[in-house]
């Protein structure tokens, strides 16, 4: 049942299924999702060891995730706005519950990538989390609930790696994909009871839905947006790709030390999303966007700067990706909002189309570093690829600010 009100604001009552979720619910369920990005990302190197395989081959852990990951939301968007947003995020998390079961039981690491790839199954939670406070918000409100959205999720991944470090030094890498299913499972409870229906309205066929996609693949506005976005987003996962081998081959840390390290960056990630829930509705989500990927390329190029006349250490490459996802977390939160205004009934497959292109770039960067960063490569190899996604995200941006002089501005539907 939908909960459009097309009166006002629809009313959120918790742990009603006939009302929009409560935010502390999208919380959660967006925070199972980004955990599961990088909780176990201390482990690699043990994880190796186990399956004798090499790093290379367990970094496709991210890879491959992030590349199913790509093609699921160009799927699962579309299915949302078919069928609506609830019964698509149950699926989701059933099918992230029972892979990471299968994660727990593999013996051999072709088995364990294939459930790790099932796995990619959840992040529709992040994607239609976004998508629901965008069904029943104007677009800089929504880009300022977002961003506060935004860092309570981001507070996950700057705690999971430490705590993945943990629980990898005492109980083995299997116990991240136990407490995976467990709170898989809490989730797939938690949706079911708080999360109503948010779609604008349905289409009775997806013919007539394919009628509508050329509004959404000819907009300026869309792709201006996502690119900026997917191009801000490549410095995170070049990030994840390539920052555990840093830590581990290059600066000598342990897995602890390495989960608490890498996990900073999500304290800049939540104080960006914190600084778009205070100045979106102020500034505007173009302002926003350019301001967060301008942050972003600077902090890059000052790393990669010290690390050139030999002043880089761990705690220069670690503190300048918390500045990193300060320029994230602006951007993100106001691209998604921004990218999702013009086409209200498309929601969903706007959204399922723009967390591609993000995720899909993300997939082959991250593969890239992985690749790239071999016995004797230093913090610079990954530093460069981060720099070139800056740069690109900056042009990508300001195309979004020359959107806002021949775009009238958006209202809401």
């Amino acid at each position: 049942m939908s909960v459009e009100n097309p009166e006002g604001p629809p009313t959120r009552r918790f742990l009603s299924a006939n009302s929009p979720p409560a935010p502390a619910t999208l919380v959660a369920i967006t925070g199972v999702a980004a955990m599961s990005m990088n909780i176990f990302l201390p482990s690699l190197p043990h994880m190796a060891e186990e399956f004798g395989t090499s790093y290379n081959v367990m970094q496709l852990s991210v890879a491959l995730y992030l590349a199913l990951t790509a093609v699921t939301q160009i799927i699962l968007g579309p299915l949302a706005d078919r069928y609506g947003r609830r019964p698509i995020l149950l699926a989701s998390y059933a099918v992230f519950a029972i892979a990471s079961l299968g994660c727990i039981l593999s013996e051999n690491v072709v088995t364990f990538l294939g459930f790790r790839m099932l796995q990619a199954a959840v992040y529709s939670g992040v994607v239609l989390a976004r998508t629901m406070v965008r069904d029943t918000m104007p677009e800089d409100e929504a880009a300022s609930t977002i961003g506060y959205l935004t860092m309570g999720m981001a507070m996950v991944p700057m705690v999971s790696p430490t705590l993945g470090g943990f629980l990898d030094a005492t109980f083995g890498w299997r116990a991240s994909f136990w407490l995976m299913f467990g709170l898989g499972s809490a989730a797939i409870w938690l949706i079911w009871r708080d999360v109503g229906e948010t779609r604008v309205r349905g289409y009775s066929s997806f013919a007539e839905q394919f009628r509508d996609y050329p509004q959404l693949l000819k907009s300026k506005t869309f792709w201006s947006y996502s690119l900026a976005m997917a191009f801000s987003a490549g410095t995170y996962f070049a990030y994840l790709g390539g920052a555990p081998f840093v830590g581990v081959q290059v600066f000598r840390l342990d897995s602890v030390t390495l989960g608490v390290l890498f996990g900073a960056s999500s304290l800049g990630y939540a104080t960006g999303s914190f600084l778009s829930g205070r100045l979106s509705r102020r500034i505007g989500v173009r302002r926003m966007v350019f301001a967060g990927c301008l942050v972003t390329t600077c902090a890059i190029t000052l790393s990669l700067a010290l690390f050139i006349i030999n002043l880089g250490n761990q705690w220069t490459f670690f503190g300048f990706m918390v500045l990193v996802g300060v320029g994230y977390g602006m951007t993100l939160p106001n691209a998604m909002s921004g990218m999702l205004s013009g086409s209200a009934h498309l929601a969903g497959t706007a959204s399922g189309l723009g967390g591609a292109i993000m995720i899909g770039g993300g997939a082959a960067l991250s593969a890239l570093t992985g690749a790239v960063m071999v016995p004797g490569a230093g913090a610079e190899r990954m530093l460069i690829i981060q720099l070139f996604c800056a740069c690109a995200s900056v042009v990508a941006a300001l195309f979004v600010l020359r959107s806002a002089k021949v775009t009238p501005p958006q209202t809401s539907d």
